[in-house]
This record gives C-alpha cells, sequence and structure tokens, in this order.
C-alpha cells in the first residue's frame, strides 16, 4: 500500500517522471531489487512503487516480514532515460549501466556492479545477457543494448 503524498510539498524534482531501480540488502546480502526504466509516474510515485515491488514481488526471495525492516538496508538508483547504443564502443563501464533486451527476455546491471565486482567489460555483458536476461553469456552481442546513468543513494542500518 502507498503512502499518501502531498506532491506540492515535493522537491520539483521528485514530481518529474523518472527510472528508480530500488535494491534491499540484510546483513549485507540482497534481498530483493526491482526497477522501473520507462515511468509514467513522478520519481516519488516510482520510488514507493518500486520498494513495495523489491519487498514483495522479487520472485528470487520470500517477500519481507515486518521483523525483517529493522534490518534491511535500502539503496535508490535514480536512472537517467535510456539510450540506445548501437556499438558495445559506447558503454562506459563504471559509468554506464546496461538494459538488454533479446528476443524478449531483458536484463539490466546498474553502473556500481562494475566496481562492486571488478568485472571487466565483457564480463559485465556477459554475465548480465547469462544471469539477469537469460540470454547466454553471448547473448548481449546479438541483443539491443542500452546505456543510462544512475544517482544511488541510501541508508545502512548500524544495528
Amino acid at each position: 500500500e502507498l503512502f499518501e503524498v502531498s506532491s506540492k510539498t515535493l522537491s520539483p524534482i521528485l514530481n518529474e517522471p523518472a527510472g528508480a531501480f530500488v535494491s534491499l540488502y540484510m546483513g549485507g546480502r540482497p534481498r530483493g531489487s526491482i526497477g522501473n526504466f520507462s515511468p509514467t509516474n513522478p520519481l516519488y510515485l516510482v520510488v514507493q512503487e518500486m520498494v513495495l515491488a523489491a519487498a514483495t514481488n522479487d520472485e528470487r526471495f520470500a517477500p519481507v516480514e515486518k521483523s525483517d525492516l529493522d534490518y534491511i538496508d535500502l539503496e535508490i538508483s535514480v536512472l537517467t532515460p535510456l539510450l540506445k547504443i548501437s556499438s558495445v564502443d559506447e558503454f562506459q563501464l563504471g559509468t554506464h549501466g546496461i538494459y538488454m533486451i533479446k528476443d524478449g527476455k531483458s536484463g539490466s546491471y546498474l553502473p556500481h556492479v562494475a566496481d562492486e565486482t571488478g568485472w571487466d567489460t565483457e564480463e559485465f555483458l556477459g554475465h548480465c545477457a547469462r544471469e539477469e536476461a537469460g540470454i547466454g553469456w553471448d547473448g548481449w552481442k546479438e541483443a539491443d543494448l542500452y546505456v543510462y546513468e544512475a544517482i544511488v543513494f541510501g541508508e545502512e542500518k548500524r544495528k
């Protein structure tokens, strides 16, 4: 259930449509992660929707329980619009996130995944293709590729 928020009291940027990706962590480990790249709603609503979806609809994890909330860390990535690229040479590892789509299957990695993993460009794209999009290690070579940037912020529990 979304909270009622008066959009009149928010910064103008929060009322602009923008993509967002929300990741939940518990004990430093992923607990849920869902994003929306093509929103029609204002950013504040997209973030609310993605928090709820990450907590309850990420099929890789059981829904977050009320007792988990004190231990959940929240990370929000506000996304720039997707930009289709015609060559992987246009992709900048560590600056760009990648979104790929092929045969109706899609997957994405946020820009900071490169920093966290230490992967080179081919590893970044290969892991995304295989593990996120389900199109095989080399699937990105025939996929439609899009890049984006992210402004990332969050909280970290002290427990």
